[in-house]
This record gives C-alpha cells, sequence and structure tokens, in this order.
C-alpha cells in the first residue's frame, strides 16, 4: 500500500485477512457478523464483571462492568466501543475494555450503545450520555469515585467520548476527569491529507468510511460532529492516540491541537507502523501491546495524582 509502512508484525495480521471486499459489497449483516462471530483471545483476569441493563431513551442499554480488584472508591472509566456506530458490541470489544481495566486500574463500564441504521442519530450519543449520567448518579452502587470519573472510546466511540465530554460540559453535567480518544471519528472530512493519501488503507478504507457515514446519517444534532464545537475550553484533559497508517489519522491530530490551543492539557501520541482499530486486538501486535499499556500507565498515573480542572 502507499502511505507509511506497517510493522511487520501488523503487516502479517493484515494479510491474514487476504482481500477484503468493501463492507458495501459484503453487506452489514455479513460485516456484522464476522465481527461477532470472531474468536476472542485470551484476556487479562478480572476480580469481578457485572452485567447490567439501564434504561434508555429508546430502549435498553446494556452494560458491563469490569473491576480489575475489589477496592471500593475506585476510578472509573465509561467505554464506548467503535464500529462506525453500526458495528460491534460488549462482546465483540471485550478485550480493549478488558486492557483498559487491567493496564489502569480503573473500573471499566462498558456500554452497549443502539446502533444505526436500525437507531438513527442522535440515538448513540443519547445512549451514551444516559450511560454517563447513571454512573454518576450511582456511584456509591458502583463503588466509584465521581471525582476520577473518565470516558474513553476507540473510532467511532471515541466520537462519543468527546461528544459526551463536551455535552457534560454544556449542560452541567457530571465533571469528567479525563476523555481517552483511540484513534477517534471526530470528523467527516474527508479532504484531510491523510484521507486523500491513504484511500486503500487496511482495516478501514475511504470507501468503508463513506459507507459507514451512510448508514449512520441522521438528523443533525449538536454533537454529531464533535470537531465542528467551535469552542474546546473548559474540557476535561485528554489522551489522544492516532496510527500513522490511518486514513483518519489527521481528525484525531487536529481535535488535539485544538484543545491544547484551548488550555487543555492533551497528549498526544501518534504510533507509527500501526493501522485503524490496532487496539482491539492489541495483543495481535508489539505496538498494540506498546500503546494499551501506555494508555493505561499514563491514565493510572493521572488518576494516582488527580488535579482539578
Amino acid at each position: 500500500m502507499a502511505g507509511p509502512l506497517l510493522d511487520p508484525d501488523a503487516a502479517a495480521r493484515v494479510a491474514q485477512f487476504g482481500v477484503v471486499a468493501p463492507m458495501r459489497e459484503r453487506g452489514l449483516a455479513a460485516v456484522r457478523e464476522g465481527l461477532e462471530s470472531a474468536p476472542l483471545p485470551e484476556m487479562p483476569q478480572m476480580a469481578d464483571i457485572q452485567d447490567w441493563v439501564i434504561d434508555g431513551p429508546i430502549g435498553d442499554i446494556p452494560l458491563r462492568i469490569y473491576r480489575p480488584s475489589l477496592n471500593t472508591m475506585a476510578p472509573v472509566m465509561i467505554y464506548f466501543h467503535g464500529g462506525g456506530m453500526v458495528l460491534g458490541s460488549n462482546h465483540s470489544f471485550e478485550p480493549l475494555a478488558r486492557n483498559l481495566a487491567d493496564k489502569s486500574g480503573a473500573t471499566v463500564v462498558s456500554v452497549e450503545y443502539h446502533l444505526a441504521p436500525e437507531a438513527s442519530p442522535p440515538a448513540q450519543f443519547d445512549d451514551a450520555y444516559t450511560a454517563t449520567l447513571w454512573v454518576a448518579a450511582h456511584a456509591d452502587e458502583l463503588s466509584v469515585d465521581t471525582a476520577r470519573l473518565a470516558v474513553a472510546g476507540d473510532s467511532a466511540g471515541g466520537t462519543l467520548a468527546a461528544a459526551v465530554a463536551l455535552a457534560a460540559r454544556d449542560r452541567d453535567g457530571p465533571s469528567l476527569f479525563a476523555q481517552v480518544l483511540m484513534y477517534p471519528g471526530l470528523d467527516k472530512d474527508l479532504t484531510v491529507p491523510s484521507v486523500q493519501e491513504l484511500p486503500d488503507a487496511p482495516m478501514l478504507s475511504l470507501a468503508d468510511i463513506e459507507y459507514m457515514h451512510e448508514l449512520a446519517d441522521g438528523p443533525e444534532h449538536p454533537y454529531a460532529v464533535p470537531a465542528r464545537a467551535d469552542d474546546l475550553s473548559g474540557l476535561p484533559q485528554a489522551i489522544v492516540v492516532t496510527a500513522a497508517a490511518d486514513p483518519i489519522q489527521d481528525w484525531g491530530e487536529r481535535y488535539a491541537q485544538r484543545l491544547r490551543d484551548a488550555g487543555v492539557q492533551t497528549t498526544v501520541t501518534r504510533y507509527p507502523g500501526a493501522y485503524h482499530g490496532f487496539l482491539m486486538r492489541s495483543e495481535a501486535t508489539a505496538r498494540g501491546r506498546l500503546a494499551v499499556a501506555e494508555i493505561g500507565a499514563l491514565m493510572r498515573a493521572k488518576f494516582d495524582n488527580p488535579l482539578p480542572f
């Protein structure tokens, strides 16, 4: 492929999949089935895992709560999975949720929001924000510390995490401690250099981006595209992770720069040799193992040294 080279183990993983037809040709049902039926790798052990169901604006929202320890008043990270708003579940993204809990020491609440196109936007955002409100309101019951409540997400989940951070600020919602945005889909600008230079990138092509945007099309709402927010001041400290062989790399890095310019403490790391989605199965590549360890260690340091923001 043109553009940045993949690490050898990342290239080998891509090669395992062979030639992959565009998502539009395979069809949404087949893509979903492939994702949900994929075998899960060995995952970090948890002290406790619980499944909850809470009421949402258009129906039940399943939550899966991962506790790496049984410490009371633990920090908590609300996690939104990737998948372009049209794919994914608490099951298929369990490895990343568990790794975040294991490496950060935080209780992780994984949110299975309603997917498009069956549920039109802003259903995904509404579910994410509802779950955040619920965790904050039930902190005592969950034995978590609302003073250390973070939001996190990969790809489309990063969109939701950033959107929840914006809405919590605007609506006088829960005071969020941090936002973790992993190769986040923060924009819809397909003219940025990384998209133009990597239209045939592994794991996420321009054709697939366009297809998922079509499926998740819906009424415009203030938090649909976080990059369109006029003001990023007053947001929680941020960790932004990008991949060098990811067409949407520029979306995350431009947002990170705007956060910095707005006075938000922001750490941005671009991982060379990595493709979009490399944290979903982080055990598959050395770069993935390093990245999830670094994200977790940085969050652990922040949780251990809380600053008022």
